[in-house]
């Protein structure tokens, strides 16, 4: 299966300047790479995982899946907000008062459950950035603990949050506040590089409401048509298999851009377990 990607660009890494540009196609180079077959090292990927003692784990343990903040209603108000929140620039003018809980549950929706510690508010916060440095910044005046629900590799589940009030805001930015659990390793190892064929994803961005659609950022060079990523379905596992379109022979700027690329899947990931073809580990959002 083939996906499309967004037109959100974003430069990760520089890694260095081989020319000016990527300069012109010659006659001799404007036949691209036809795309690979990544079917083999995803069913090697598949079979490594499904019915193995690391996917039932996974499946077991507490491993979030989606975006660990949740910003607040009508966020943000202007772009010195927005670039606040990007550089993680946040002012503290309030009191975190320390919570004697120590634990707290997760809940999913079949009634499973796991009690794992609380992260204070204090380290909740200090996961948001919290520099208070030059330029704009979000000014936090106070945190309560609530919940939030949040995609897992069980399923979506609902976990304590905390609620941190921001000035100028109706409603709180939530953070969750738990840890994530150390991933199971994995059953198979990693592609070496380097790779003609497969890329490892940069990360998972979110699992859409109804777990029928994956978005990650896959890794692209400046000279090519952009990332693609093929999808393997079994009943244990989805595996990713991502890879660049069409790359450019000739000089070329030598950059590592990714982009959101949506994958469509044939059913609700559900607890099936996640996994990058390259790395063979499930794939991770920000923790």
């Amino acid at each position: 299966m083939r996906t499309t990607v967004s037109h959100t660009v974003r430069l990760l890494v520089a890694l260095g300047l081989l020319a000016a540009g990527c300069g012109s196609v010659t006659a001799g180079e404007e036949e691209s790479e036809p795309a690979p077959d990544t079917r083999p090292r995803a069913l090697k990927v598949a079979r490594a995982w499904d019915g193995s003692p690391a996917a039932e784990t996974w499946r077991e343990g507490y491993y979030p899946m989606g975006d660990p903040v949740r910003l607040p209603e009508g966020a943000f108000h202007n772009e010195a907000d927005k670039e606040a929140y990007d550089t993680q620039n946040f002012a503290l003018r309030g009191d975190l008062r320390r919570t004697p809980q120590k634990d707290a549950k997760v809940t999913w929706r079949d009634g499973d459950s796991l009690t794992l510690p609380l992260l204070g508010a204090r380290a909740a916060y200090e996961k948001l950035g919290g520099t208070d440095g030059p330029g704009p910044r979000l000014t936090v005046t106070g945190a309560k603990l609530g919940e939030m629900t949040l995609a897992t590799s069980r399923g979506p589940a609902t976990v304590p949050a905390w609620l941190f009030t921001i000035k100028g805001y109706d409603t709180p930015l939530k953070r969750v506040a738990l840890s994530a659990a150390k991933p199971p390793k994995s059953p198979i190892g990693p592609i070496e590089y380097p790779s003609s064929e497969l890329w490892d994803l940069d990360k998972l961005v979110e699992v859409s409401a109804d777990g029928r659609s994956v978005t990650v950022l896959a890794h692209h060079g400046a000279c090519d048509d952009g990332p693609g990523v093929d999808v393997l379905e079994t009943d244990g596992s989805v595996v990713l298999s991502a890879y660049f379109v069409a790359p450019k022979d000739g000089p070329c700027t030598l950059q590592l851009l990714s982009k959101k690329v949506t994958v469509a899947l044939d059913r609700p990931l559900g607890d099936r377990t996640l996994l990058d073809a390259f790395t063979g580990s499930p794939v991770h959002g920000t923790q």
